[in-house]
């Protein structure tokens, strides 16, 4: 099913869409979107910051979103963007349609099916590198939660839904936390022998 507007998106997941529900939750100038992206969006939906704002002019451009000119003192007047009704009507076309489950594409899994055609010391240091970042990025999550939600059984709404895709993000870490200490304990195992 085609959409209009957005350079004819088709289906699948645009940055567009990252969008919308960015600035359904709250209008937004381009700089606060860069900074939802840094802290909380950018978790499951990368995007730099020239993306962002190429991406906020084609939008407005094709309806989904418009701006207002907010002067600042001492600063230069900032455009704060919000989703007018074809941006909603869209956001609400983009999820009702089916979404096909997102196929893993994970380099880290192709390397460690090879291990044994390469440098195997070197991967092992570098999945203890990225089992680090996961252990950190599951407490930051953590600790969102418990900052966050502190009675996740009265959320209703979006504070459920926001809530809901940070238990997601946790279950993720969790997964890869387990995942990477059962492949490094049983080459540690190995080795030692």
């Amino acid at each position: 099913m085609h959409s209009p507007g957005c350079s004819g998106i088709l289906t699948g997941m645009a940055l567009e869409h990252a969008i919308l529900v960015s600035l359904s939750e709250r209008a937004a100038s381009g700089s606060d979107l860069v900074r939802r992206f840094d802290a909380s969006i950018g978790f499951f939906w990368s995007a730099t910051h020239q993306q962002i704002y190429r991406v906020l002019g084609r939008m407005e451009g094709d309806g989904w979103i418009s701006s207002e000119s907010v002067a600042q003192p001492d600063r230069p007047t900032k455009k704060v963007y919000a989703v007018t009704d074809a941006g909603r009507a869209e956001l609400a076309r983009w999820i009702a349609e089916p979404t096909t489950p997102d196929a893993m594409r994970s380099s880290v899994s192709v390397k460690m099916r090879g291990a044994s055609y390469g440098d195997r010391a070197a991967l092992l240091d570098d999945l203890r590198r990225q089992l680090d970042e996961h252990t950190k990025r599951h407490s930051l999550y953590e600790f969102l939660a418990a900052r966050d939600f502190p009675d996740p059984g009265a959320l209703t709404d979006a504070d459920l839904d926001i809530y809901l895709v940070l238990r997601g993000g946790l279950l993720m870490e969790e997964f890869w936390i387990r995942w990477l200490t059962e492949y490094l304990d049983a080459h540690t195992r190995k080795e030692s022998r």
